[in-house]
């Protein structure tokens, strides 16, 4: 009932499993795939996808012979270039303390190691870094992109997976060029595919007859309406079953998936808050303090890009903290517009151009989320200009 279960089968991305395994299965002849790029929102199945493929080509590699790799790289949590070249070359290194330590080694090190371990394993190894725009700097998939250079024996193929589609724009032309990637985009599944992939969980996961059968359509649409996310159409519906466990009832109701409904989306914004970056953070809070100065000052007129960047601009100093550019603050302003946290819409100044209105979805709750961390407590009561408090 997880996301993260793997079923044998996975309902309507038959087109995508196919389109990915042809640019992927170059590999079972000696040969350097192409890099692959998987966009689509959140829950479309591109990891899904691309794990399923990677199972299959390595046992169709175990099958002939030919040596094949497949290493996943979560990039929310490697997010450095020496981070992601110790991860990759500690794959191959079975002893504990041959194993590259997580920090201590200059850069040049790890990344001749990495190329020694990947030259030693020879045939072809296949990178999956999920959440690619979460790498920190463009230095680590510039000299992966590069190191087939430096390879004799080996090769190397990178499938990377976004939800950004502008992601690329933002890379260094060099990198852009030395990856020379195809692009696949994952649309987003409709009520009755969702449908389709809930009824095949819950035969595997549920006993027969414990379902209503008005919940899983409900959760279905639920879920199309958030762009077709099966990522949530699979929570709705197991913390559905969980709370139907919990209150002893005898069947999963519709009750029960409005009361899910309430409590993953709570949960969910405080999870995405809590895991942003400390950037997001500081537009987050200084927001929230603009916020809270308008309502004290009696002020009705809209929160811009530009009242934001001062306020944020003034926390950087505080807290010591390298600022951005008004522009990269603004895509950070539409990402967490993206994930439901802020509402950002972009009207006209005439001939003074466009900025964004900017409002908070809930921010009580962000309040308390941004105490637990430490860097955040005492801007908690930071005044801007001397006037705005949140505590």
């Amino acid at each position: 009932m997880r996301s993260t279960y793997m079923p044998e089968i996975l309902p309507h991305r038959e087109k995508e499993i196919n389109e990915l395994a042809s640019v992927l299965v170059p590999a079972l002849r000696r040969e350097t795939p192409s890099n692959v790029f998987i966009y689509g929102k959140t829950g479309t199945g591109k990891t899904a996808v691309a794990k399923f493929v990677g199972k299959e080509l390595l046992k169709k590699g175990e099958e002939t012979g030919i040596s094949v790799n497949f290493i996943y790289i979560n990039c929310e949590v490697v997010d450095t270039q020496y981070r992601l070249m110790q991860n990759i070359a500690n794959h191959f290194i079975e002893e504990w303390s041959e194993r590259i330590p997580f920090t201590g080694w200059p850069t040049d090190e790890v990344y001749s190691k990495l190329r020694t371990m990947i030259d030693e394993r020879e045939g072809v190894t296949v990178v999956f870094l999920d959440e690619v725009d979460k790498l920190k700097g463009d230095e680590a998939l510039y000299n992966l992109s590069r190191i087939n250079n430096d390879l004799k024996k080996s090769k190397v193929s990178i499938i990377g997976i976004s939800n950004d589609l502008k992601f690329t724009e933002f890379l260094d032309p060099r990198v852009k060029s030395s990856l020379g990637e195809e692009n696949m985009i994952f649309p987003p599944y409709d009520a009755g595919e969702l449908q389709d992939i809930l009824e095949q969980r819950v035969d595997i996961a549920l006993k027969e007859g414990s379902v209503d059968e008005d919940v899983i359509p409900l959760c279905s649409a639920l879920a199309a309406q958030e762009h077709g996310d099966a990522r949530r159409a699979l929570d709705l519906l197991r913390m559905a079953a969980e709370l139907a466990e919990r209150s002893g009832a005898p069947k999963v109701t519709k009750k029960f998936v409005r009361q899910a409904q309430s409590k993953i989306e709570i949960d969910r914004i405080k999870e995405v808050v809590r895991t942003l970056p400390t950037q997001s953070k500081l537009i987050l809070l200084a927001i929230l303090l603009q916020e809270k100065h308008n309502e004290k000052s009696g002020k009705t007129g809209s929160i811009t890009t530009g009242d934001v960047y001062d306020i944020y601009e003034d926390l950087c100093k505080k807290t010591r903290t390298d600022s951005l550019t008004q522009r990269r603050i603004a895509d950070l302003i539409s990402e967490m517009d993206m994930l439901g946290i802020i509402t950002a819409r972009v009207i006209s100044k005439g001939r003074y151009g466009r900025t964004k209105e900017i409002k908070m979805s809930s921010s009580n709750d962000i309040i308390g989320i941004l105490q637990d961390d430490e860097l955040f407590k005492e801007l908690i009561n930071y005044k801007i200009r001397g006037q705005a408090r949140l505590m």
